[in-house]
């Protein structure tokens, strides 16, 4: 487990390089250590993760053994999307160039999808406390998703450091990517709900 200064390290220099300042790259680990420990994102991002898992498997309308069984699911697909994305640009980066940047990359993926999950929580918190407000849980979500997006490709320019073009070709190619994991892993576990 990381200590505690740390997280809050690799946190600030993620949201750092989310608001387009490059100087956040340095409050990053970027050694070998830097890169599996990044991992642990997913843990700082859980919480925020499993209010959008339940509020989705509260409104399913199936007994507890059923939301339970859909809450598990729910997390494969929002790790499996979270990991996966990344095995392929780790196969492609070679030969696109990005060899000397692509630990840059994860770690600063990685803490920044943590502070992407507790940005999407007002959403999530709408639709666990209010599930007949799918409306206003809607738009919230699509307003933060929209957010994110900006605030991915700023990290992503960062991250590259090779120019917007290739930013902004990496940032479509993983979110691309992104998307057809999670469609592929809901069709897979039987989920017709687009997730947390």
């Amino acid at each position: 487990m990381l200590a505690a200064d740390e997280i809050q390290s690799s946190l600030a220099g993620a949201w750092r390089m989310m608001l387009g300042k490059a100087d956040g790259l340095r409050l990053l680990d970027l050694s070998a250590d830097g890169f599996w420990n990044s991992f642990f994102a997913i843990a700082v991002a859980a919480p925020a993760l499993i209010v959008g898992w339940v509020g989705i498997s509260n409104t399913a309308g199936e007994a507890a053994a059923g939301r339970f069984e859909l809450l598990l699911k729910l997390a494969f697909v929002d790790i499996g999307t979270w990991v996966l994305p990344l095995l392929a640009l780790a196969a492609v980066a070679p030969h696109a160039g990005l060899s000397a940047r692509f630990v840059h990359y994860v770690v600063a993926s990685n803490w920044a999808s943590a502070i992407i999950a507790w940005l999407m929580l007002p959403g999530a918190l709408i639709r666990l406390i209010f599930p007949a407000a799918d409306q206003a849980s809607g738009l919230v979500s699509l307003v933060l998703f929209f957010a994110s997006l900006v605030l991915s490709w700023r990290m992503t320019n960062i991250a590259i450091g090779k120019g917007a073009a290739m930013a902004t070709a990496v940032f479509a190619g993983m979110f691309a990517v992104s998307l057809i994991v999670l469609f592929a892993l809901q069709k897979l576990l039987g989920i017709s709900t687009l997730g947390a």
